[in-house]
């Protein structure tokens, strides 16, 4: 009997020492391909970058504002880069892509060549043009992977910054567009472009009251837009997610005020 409870323990170490070992390698190859990915979101970050400038900046009258972004460089390598956005104060400086295949490619593709990366890239669906002219732009970015991508926005959470950065910028290659930030909020996982019919007056001016006032407690409002929302308005609308919580998403929202021409 003894012999038997001795061998019964030795089996029962052997198994635990067995799911020990497999446990500390599970958790060795999750931490390595968690590092991985980090580095590799961080071979992401563009060369070519807009310089930091002052929210109030513009072009002076009979000036032509230099456009800082190499285009014809950018889609050589691929392309589908049709545009570039930088917002001010935090590390969201990239081009924006829109794959014309699947809108799920750019989930896990690099926009510098379309290779694949876990980080992805900046990029619209199809659903939306490239012009930036429709009422509702979604432009969507990955968040988690170190302070890549769209992981930044989350700076909006803060209430003093977000009162200190009132724009954020988009080029294309012959403008600059200058949008003001209404507000930044959590919201629901719906697909917005799916969910609404933006070429419905009543709907479209919903949603711009919604955005104008989020009905959650995690928002951040802008009081003095300094520019009446009407149904000629022109909003896009940063999308990522937050950590932890898959069903809901963060929104950074900016209506158009300037189109400036660039050479």
């Amino acid at each position: 009997m003894s012999n038997n409870n001795s061998e019964n323990r030795k089996k029962k170490r052997l198994i635990l020492t067995v799911i020990a070992v497999i446990m500390i390698l599970f958790g060795a190859l999750y931490t390595g391909y968690y590092f991985f990915n980090q580095a590799q979101a961080e071979k992401e970050a563009p060369s070519t970058t807009v310089e930091e400038y002052s929210e109030e900046e513009t072009v002076k009258p009979g000036e032509t504002l230099k456009n800082p972004i190499d285009f014809a460089s950018l889609q050589a390598e691929n392309e589908e880069v049709y545009a570039w956005i930088k917002v001010p104060g935090t590390k969201v400086d990239y081009p924006i892509v829109q794959s014309a295949v699947s809108d799920e490619f750019y989930l896990k593709h690099s926009a510098k060549d379309k290779s694949w990366v876990s980080s992805g890239a900046i990029y619209t669906e199809m659903c939306n043009t490239k012009s930036f002219r429709d009422r509702v732009t979604l432009i969507y970015g990955h968040n988690g992977y170190s302070d890549t991508m769209f992981t930044t926005l989350h700076y909006f959470e803060d209430s003093d910054f977000f009162s200190k950065h009132k724009n954020f910028y988009i080029y294309t290659p012959d403008s600059r567009l200058t949008y003001r930030i209404i507000s930044a909020f959590k919201y629901d996982d719906r697909h917005i472009m799916n969910s609404f019919d933006f070429q419905d007056n009543a709907v479209f001016d919903s949603f711009v009251q919604m955005v104008r006032n989020p009905l959650t407690t995690m928002k951040n409002v802008r009081k003095d837009l300094g520019v009446e929302l009407t149904l000629s308005s022109k909003i896009v609308v940063l999308s990522t997610c937050i950590t932890h919580q898959d069903s809901s998403r963060y929104l950074v929202c900016g209506v158009l005020v300037k189109n400036e021409k660039t050479d």
